[in-house]
């Protein structure tokens, strides 16, 4: 089974066309080999909570993605507001895979511990932030590969034999 993963930029300059995406490109290539999935949609917001808000629900309920990852909008600066944005159409969290994530980044950077991205389900989508970088969305996104197909299958409802 291929996952069907959604992408989603927040970035201002992105959305203008005034920077190029490179960390999504280093999204669909961990997807396509890592995963096993494939990206059913892509799309670059501004850092705006209402358009970010927007953006997930479609890729959820309509395009009904299994994963829906974010990259950018997840540091300290005033526009980064993709985790409320996350947070406001959520139906349940998911803490450990963030606080995972932030633990291994954590042991290379002190760097990690900024990182305010979240985990949501919303349906049978389970929906992930990452960094804005590319170096920060490669590390962040390995710490936590492996466990990602268990997730998404408990979030889809099916079952997974677990290796000893």
């Amino acid at each position: 089974m291929r996952w069907k993963v959604a992408l989603l930029t927040a970035s201002d300059k992105g959305s203008r066309g005034e920077r190029e995406d490179t960390s999504a490109q280093v999204v669909r290539e961990l997807i396509e080999e890592e995963l096993g999935g494939d990206i059913v949609d892509y799309r670059i917001v501004p850092d705006d909570q209402d358009e970010i808000r927007a953006a997930l629900i479609e890729m959820a309920d309509y395009y009904q993605a299994d994963l829906v990852l974010t990259t950018g909008g997840t540091g300290l600066a005033f526009r980064d507001v993709t985790p409320e944005a996350t947070l406001m159409v959520a139906e349940r969290l998911v803490p450990g895979i963030p606080e995972t994530m932030r633990e291994v980044v954590s042991r290379r950077s002190r760097h990690g511990m900024l990182f305010r991205g979240v985990c949501a389900i919303r349906g049978r989508t389970l929906i992930l932030n990452l960094p804005g970088d590319p170096k920060g969305v490669h590390e962040h996104l390995m710490a936590v590969m492996d466990l990602l197909p268990e997730a998404l299958d408990q979030v889809k409802g099916m079952r997974r034999e677990r290796e000893a």
